[in-house]
């Protein structure tokens, strides 16, 4: 397997990146991370209606107004890290607390049936360390304590802390670094919502602070995720102040897997801006490759007109009503189009390589 630092070398190699390559690799990898890192926590936007959302700012089909609202705050957090992260500032326990706020917007209840009927209910706080304690049930059914809300100020400082003199030292790798930042924070869990989120962007945070491609956790692999994570878990232990503390060799399964998770995305976006134009597109993580040239015919032409009819279609490719028919519905199959409105317009999901 190429090794991680051959991947950076070749990288490196393309910088610095033409405007328009760039603009297309952050248009990207802002739809793909704003979609996943929601997705994985169960917002039920699609894919389509996420890029609709955040590209035009239009809402298609029906969704819930949470989940709309949470992914625009969402793609403003991901702004919000990209300009810290740009700047030579330290990082601070107010900035995490500042994208939390972004995220969640507002304190808000929760409200929960008990087995025996009653109702309970909780407030979820906005940018403010946890109030009650927070817990997952695994797996395997076991119940797992996160730092109590007494332990996370403590904790939280000794991260931040922690993670500045590292990123000064520059004894880790910046990818080290974040992984090992990632489960630290985990253990912790600092807030009543929202901390896989808010993980998944510091992550990118020192990334990009490390001017390093940024990096998705696709939904779709989320097992390989929490796989990566479980096992430090049990190098580590139930302790939560020690999951706080993880050592980089106890981390190791889970550097490992984000070292791996970055290499592909490199190797990804290398691909990504280097392939042919004419039959290469990108959709919700990978890319895809048309055998028929018809069908990137037919995608280009519902981009730049998505009012097109099946007739204008026929006319313009020069095949038949049925083969275009038949590619229009696998198209909208596999979600790669999206027909909505009234009168109804075409949206083109897929990404182009140009």
């Amino acid at each position: 397997m190429t090794k991680i630092e051959e991947v950076y070398s070749k990288w490196q190699q393309l910088l610095p990146l033409n405007p328009q390559d760039q603009k297309r690799l952050n248009r990207k990898f802002e739809l793909d991370f704003n979609y996943n890192s929601n997705h994985l926590e169960g917002n039920t936007l699609t894919y389509g209606q996420t890029e609709v959302l955040l590209m035009l700012g239009e809402v298609i089909g029906s969704a819930k107004m949470k989940d709309l609202e949470d992914m625009k705050a969402h793609a403003l957090c991901l702004q919000l890290m990209k300009q810290e992260a740009t700047t030579d500032n330290p990082l601070t326990e107010t900035f995490i607390r500042q994208l939390h706020h972004t995220m969640l917007r507002e304190d808000y209840t929760v409200y929960k049936q008990l087995p025996g009927g009653d109702t309970t209910s909780y407030v979820v706080h906005a940018g403010t360390y946890k109030t009650r304690p927070n817990s997952v049930i695994t797996r395997t059914g076991e119940r797992f304590e996160y730092a109590s809300p007494q332990e996370t100020p403590g904790l939280m400082y000794d991260l931040v802390s922690w993670y500045n003199e590292e990123a000064e030292k520059k004894e880790l790798t910046p990818i080290q670094l974040a992984a090992l930042f990632h489960y630290r924070y985990i253990r912790i869990h600092p807030f009543e919502d929202g901390n896989g989120r808010i993980a998944r962007l510091m992550v990118n945070f020192i990334l990009y602070r490390n001017k390093l491609p940024m990096l998705v956790v696709l939904s779709k692999k989320k097992n390989a995720y929490l796989t990566a994570l479980g096992k430090v878990d049990k190098v580590v232990g139930l302790i939560p102040s020690d999951g706080a503390h993880t050592s980089f060799d106890d981390a190791q399964p889970f550097i490992k897997y984000m070292e791996d998770l970055h290499k592909t995305q490199i190797l990804q976006d290398i691909t990504f801006i280097s392939a042919s134009a004419e039959q290469t597109w990108w959709y919700d993580g990978e890319i895809v490759t048309f055998r028929s040239e018809n069908t990137s015919k037919i995608l280009c032409m519902l981009k730049s007109n998505p009012r097109s009819t099946i007739s204008d279609l026929t006319v313009a490719i020069g095949i038949n009503k049925s083969a275009v028919q038949k590619q229009l519905n696998t198209l909208l199959e596999k979600g790669y189009i999206v027909r909505d409105g009234k009168p109804a317009i075409w949206h083109v999901i897929i990404l182009p390589t140009i």
